[in-house]
């Protein structure tokens, strides 16, 4: 019955995380759509404006992982007090930062979109963009922190909804503001900006709403805890650097990527959409990993804790066989429904296959990095992402790509590497780490 039980639970978490994704992404391919009716210079003005935004987001995903492990850790303890001044501080301390990045861009905003080197009319829509859209950094902040404790506490589907209620809401308002429907007013690139602020700060306001209502944090008063935020940002600080890694690798792989060509960059941007089959359920066996583990470490059930990783790690296995099936054996026609250029989908069919062959290790990896991260070791999982990104991938791809010249596949072959060497060092840190023991003084 006890393996029924956490076989449930699993599913309860992994399903919404999930269907989350995949409603973020159809959101966004529906927002893009109607920006796409707006003009050129508009696209590229959101898209080097969302790069700012996507370094925030990043740090601030790290101290939202801190926030998530204490709060999974004291929830599977039944250590309420402490539950809840996690909660206060993380939300506080956070908001109080993300004013300062608010001020930040909103004053620097020309300054930092320099960096792209835009011309003076996309600078121009660009900068105009980025200070609209600076006004939803503290409820990006909010919506991250609320999401990561909801989920501390193994509920993953009150994000959802809320995650969902904010796509539905940005689709209506850019309908109305980009287009001017229904008597608004036509508002084009501003209008964008003014959607995505006002979807941001409405689900924001009720996920904390929901987060207040459960754990009736109104019987808390607010105060500073040195001590606690501290350990909060302890433990976030290694996961902000390694998802703000991602976001500069992201950067450099495109411009080399960009260097075969834009039928190249384009079969990698489908590629990358196509191989989200795969990705989307693997997130959320890591953060399943996550909550689950930490949750049990908490309660000091270690019996629980090597059930729940077991039992992760067999339902990623299960589900990643599957894709890998797909991307390996059916790249073509999974491209096929992407694009109808026969250039991308030669390029991309090369991608998803070589991917398919390392989706298991890969996601395999990613739920060895849930369980170091629920017990605590966000140090070790930052180590092993710098690794993987700075000590392969990319001196990998500037090797075979500036310096041997070799053809596009080599890249591919690279990244299949990078994952297969952190696979390989995510088993062995994990068995060197004695995660399913914690201090007592830890809780």
């Amino acid at each position: 019955m006890k393996i029924k039980e956490i076989r449930r639970k699993i599913i309860s978490m992994i399903l919404p995380i999930t269907i989350e994704n995949i409603l973020q992404m159809t959101a966004g391919l529906i927002s893009m759509a109607m920006i796409g009716r707006i003009d050129e210079i508009s696209i590229s003005a959101i898209g080097i404006s969302n790069r700012i935004i996507q370094f925030i987001w990043a740090l601030f995903k790290g101290i939202a992982t801190g926030v998530t492990i204490l709060v999974a850790q004291y929830f599977g303890a039944k250590n309420t007090e402490k539950l809840n001044k996690t909660i206060l501080q993380g939300i506080i301390s956070s908001i109080l930062l993300s004013l300062l990045f608010f001020i930040l861009v909103f004053f620097n905003s020309k300054a930092l979109l320099l960096i792209f080197n835009p011309k003076p009319t996309l600078l121009s829509s660009a900068n105009l963009y980025l200070k609209i859209t600076s006004f939803s950094i503290p409820f990006i902040v909010l919506m991250l922190l609320t999401a990561g404790i909801f989920q501390g506490m193994g509920n993953a589907k009150t994000p959802m909804y809320v995650t969902f209620s904010m796509n539905i809401l940005n689709i209506i308002f850019s309908y109305l503001l980009i287009f001017g429907k229904f008597r608004f007013p036509k508002l084009g690139l501003v209008g964008a900006g003014i959607s995505y602020v006002t979807s941001y700060i409405l689900a924001s306001l009720l996920g904390l709403f929901l987060l207040i209502k459960k754990n009736k944090l109104f019987n808390f008063k607010p105060s500073f805890e040195a001590n606690l935020i501290k350990r909060i940002y302890f433990l976030g600080t290694p996961s902000s650097f390694e998802s703000i890694s991602w976001q500069v690798a992201a950067i450099i792989l495109t411009r080399l990527i960009l260097s075969f060509g834009e039928t190249a960059l384009a079969a990698y941007q489908v590629g990358l959409q196509a191989e989200s089959i795969s990705y989307m359920p693997a997130i959320g066996f890591g953060v399943a990993a996550t909550s689950f583990i930490g949750q049990a470490i908490g309660a000091k059930n270690i019996e629980d804790a090597k059930i729940y990783f077991k039992e992760i790690l067999k339902g990623s296995i299960l589900i990643t066989s599957i894709s890998t099936i797909l991307l390996v054996f059916f790249p073509k026609q999974i491209m096929g429904l992407l694009t109808n250029s026969k250039n991308i989908i030669e390029i991309g069919a090369l991608y998803l296959f070589i991917m398919g062959l390392v989706q298991v290790p890969q996601n395999m990896s990613m739920v060895f990095l849930g369980a170091l991260r629920g017990a605590g070791f966000t140090q070790v999982t930052m180590l092993i992402a710098l690794i993987g990104l700075w000590g392969i991938r990319i001196p990998g791809v500037i090797l075979v790509s500036k310096y041997l010249k070799l053809g596009i596949i080599y890249i591919w072959i690279v990244m299949a590497l990078d994952l297969l060497v952190r696979f390989i060092l995510s088993i062995i840190l994990y068995k060197s780490k004695d995660i399913y023991t914690k201090d007592d003084k830890d809780l």
